[in-house]
């Protein structure tokens, strides 16, 4: 077992490897993450197609913003910070997407309307429900979170992150994440009244 120390020097040679371009290191990180990045990916994004690629992203997001990195916090904590901005920007646009289509067929220039089911994954570690109709509709419920509560709820319940590990990933508070997490349990027990009448939220 590695003491503290001993494990801060090795992140910290194994950062000085990223940085100086060393394959072996390049591919030992994707050894390391690239199942948790995915993981955390799927947990915001339940299609496994758009999970992968966000997945990848993210790691070309640290092989080119590595040299950048200072070491304020912990190699993992960075890259899931990464992972959940990416998982953001791909949910904002994807919304923007649809907001668009429903002016299209507002002012009369109606598109195909995709019947395809989006909400692919339901095997996530995270996620243990009945069937696939009550996923969905879940996954539409957190959607439909402010942003904070979203990410907040997703990285804790979805993806099994500890609240210390949200506190390192978001930056915020503590007592913050705890207060956020209540609303958004409140939040979602509204929403899902139809589906949820205990506490297992």
């Amino acid at each position: 077992m590695f003491t503290f120390l001993e494990y801060q020097l090795t992140e910290q040679n194994f950062i000085q490897k990223l940085k100086e371009g060393k394959q072996s290191a390049f591919s030992q990180l994707l050894d390391d993450y690239q199942q948790k990045v995915f993981s955390t990916c799927i947990s915001f994004v339940p299609n496994k197609e758009d999970a992968e690629d966000i997945a990848q992203e993210v790691f070309l997001e640290v092989f080119k913003s590595i040299s950048k990195f200072k070491g304020n916090s912990k190699l993992s904590t960075w890259i899931y910070r990464i992972a959940t901005n990416k998982c953001l920007e791909f949910i904002r646009k994807k919304n923007t997407k649809k907001r668009f289509a429903f002016m299209q067929s507002i002012m009369g220039n109606e598109i195909p309307f995709d019947k395809t089911n989006y909400f692919t994954e339901f095997k996530h570690p995270g996620i243990l429900l009945e069937n696939k109709e009550k996923s969905e509709t879940i996954f539409r419920a957190i959607n439909t979170l402010p942003e904070s509560q979203k990410v907040i709820f997703t990285l804790a319940k979805i993806d099994g992150k500890s609240y210390q590990e949200i506190v390192e990933i978001t930056g915020r508070s503590l007592s913050s994440v705890e207060s956020i997490m209540f609303r958004a349990k409140k939040s979602l027990k509204e929403k899902l009244a139809n589906f949820y009448k205990d506490d297992n939220i």
